[in-house]
């Protein structure tokens, strides 16, 4: 009984040892010596029952650190002075020359790119899932049908239902490349109905074009058409998305707007500066933050930036209000071109402080990314968040105007600003405060664009005629009807990009606004009280 534990323990160690054995002194030669194709099949072999020393001169040869000496591999060192044998792992006592003759190991393009890929897929069997996954899609990107059995091999541990997903497909991708044309096709068939992905169309369409046989192209084509259809629906909420999104920039852009133009009658074409105000005062917190405060302090950057930027913006404004526009009110023309002159100054303040190029604005690290919904359709959590914050800041906005007595003084002074007089309202002052908050939205506008885009002193520039646009057609003073030409005009752009190009789409729906607005000068909604009627 001794004499057979004895035995079993002696046939386990041995099955061991030679399950673990390392790379052979010829597998190894083979892979950094004759014809490109031999040596990517020795390479796809090596991955099959790879080991640690398999691993390490493959990422040598990645490296160009592998050398060839009297049939001996070498692996040296970063600074060339010492060296290993590659498949002990042993220091090296060479002679004086030996490195000096010692041949260089040559890689073509293919080659380098089978490398790459034979390393990622040695992460098929790491402990940790991410990096399974991300092997299993990097193999799916490269297709081999040599690698069918590894990934067999993988298939056959894995436990996460994610990964097993992604190994399934990089096989009926690997599948796709086999002499047999009945394995190409159920490869097709797989492919359709397990990965509908804009990777998978790439794929098929690659293999259609050096596809021999009819009828396994036919099937490569019925599958395309298959997962078009299905990245059909992820491009249509792609649009949607992008539209609102876009909406909601302009939302943000136009509220302030809404309030200068739209109840005091200014003409404020200096709106997109202030807007820039904001964007490069976000910029002066995340310098702060980053130089005098910890690193961990970083996220949360923006949210100091808030009302910093609204401030920043709001005090221009309001001695823009105070100096200029005080004389002006009455003469929508006049304050058309002082607002642009003070653009130009505000413009020309700001090279000169940070330079004529754009400035790095980064994001938080809670903004970065984006939730994935469909294979093709990612919504990028800064755009989402703006969107939030464009419904908070409309929402805070409502508030302030219908529910607090410096909205009912606003809203009295819009519709008859002599009765509001002879009430005993501070109409001078109403006025100052009404542009001071108008200019601060406009710097929570250029925060939040600091998010999304350049940060440079043209920002302004590229929204201020949108949000013209905006308040004009919703209805001068109606907060409702900006929040409908916000968002009714991004999705209308977005969805025109899609069928007739970013050009053409501008332009039609500037004829629509040119048509719409002399159909009903109003906009949207149009105003009621006194003061329409005069």
């Amino acid at each position: 009984m001794l004499r057979l534990r004895f035995l079993l323990l002696f046939l386990s160690l041995a099955l061991g040892w030679q399950g673990a054995q390392a790379l052979s002194p010829a597998a190894a030669l083979a892979l950094v010596q004759g014809e490109p194709e031999a040596r990517i099949a020795a390479l796809n072999q090596a991955i099959l029952e790879p080991d640690a020393r398999t691993q390490v001169l493959l990422q040598a040869l990645a490296a160009d650190s592998v050398r060839i000496y009297k049939d001996q591999l070498l692996i040296i060192s970063a600074d060339g002075a010492s060296a290993q044998d590659a498949l002990s792992g042993q220091d090296l006592t060479l002679p004086a020359d030996a490195l000096a003759q010692a041949e260089e190991v040559m890689l073509n393009n293919r080659l380098r790119g089978e490398l790459d890929t034979a390393l990622a897929a040695l992460k098929l069997f790491s402990d940790k899932p991410e990096e399974r996954l991300a092997a299993a899609q990097a193999l799916a990107k490269e297709p081999s049908e040599a690698r069918l059995a590894l990934l067999d091999r993988a298939l056959a541990k894995e436990s996460s239902a994610e990964v097993r997903a992604a190994l399934q497909l990089a096989r009926a991708a690997a599948l796709l490349n086999s002499e047999n044309p009945a394995l190409r096709s159920q490869a097709a068939k797989d492919l359709a109905e397990q990965a509908r992905t804009p990777a998978t169309e790439l794929l098929l369409n690659e293999r259609i074009a050096v596809e021999p046989d009819a009828m396994v192209k036919a099937d490569l084509q019925t599958a395309l058409r298959k997962v078009r259809e299905g990245l059909a629906w992820g491009e249509r909420l792609g649009a949607l998305f992008t539209g609102l999104s876009q909406g909601s920039i302009l939302l943000l852009v136009a509220l302030g707007l809404a309030i200068t133009y739209g109840l005091m009658g200014v003409i404020n074409m200096a709106h997109g500066e202030l807007m820039m105000i904001g964007a490069y005062a976000t910029y002066l917190v995340q310098l702060g933050f980053r130089h005098y405060l910890p690193a961990a302090a970083f996220d949360y950057y923006l949210l100091a930036a808030l009302p910093l930027a609204f401030l920043a913006s709001a005090g221009v404004g309001a001695v823009m209000e105070r100096t200029v526009l005080r004389w002006l009110y009455g003469r929508p023309l006049e304050t058309l071109l002082a607002t642009w002159g003070i653009s130009l100054v505000l413009m020309q303040a700001v090279r000169s402080l940070f330079g004529a190029q754009n400035v790095g604005v980064e994001n938080p690290a809670w903004m970065s990314g984006g939730l994935q919904l469909l294979p093709n359709l990612s919504l990028p959590y800064n755009r989402l968040l703006i969107i939030v914050f464009a419904g908070l800041v409309l929402g805070g906005m409502s508030l302030l105007i219908k529910r607090t007595r410096l909205g009912l003084f606003v809203r009295g002074v819009t519709q008859n600003r002599s009765m509001a007089a002879c009430t005993g309202v501070n109409t001078a002052r109403v006025d100052t405060y009404a542009f001071a908050l108008g200019s601060g939205i406009a710097g929570l506008a250029g925060c939040a664009l600091s998010q999304v885009g350049n940060v440079g002193p043209d920002l302004g520039q590229s929204y201020i005629v949108d949000a013209f646009m905006v308040v004009v057609l919703g209805g001068v003073g109606q907060l409702a009807g900006t929040v409908y030409a916000a968002l009714g005009l991004g999705l209308v752009n977005k969805l025109l990009e899609g069928v007739v190009g970013a050009v053409l789409a501008k332009i039609a729906v500037l004829i629509f606004i040119i048509v719409f607005i002399q159909k009903r000068p109003q906009g949207i909604f149009a105003v009621k009280g006194r003061a329409a009627q005069d």
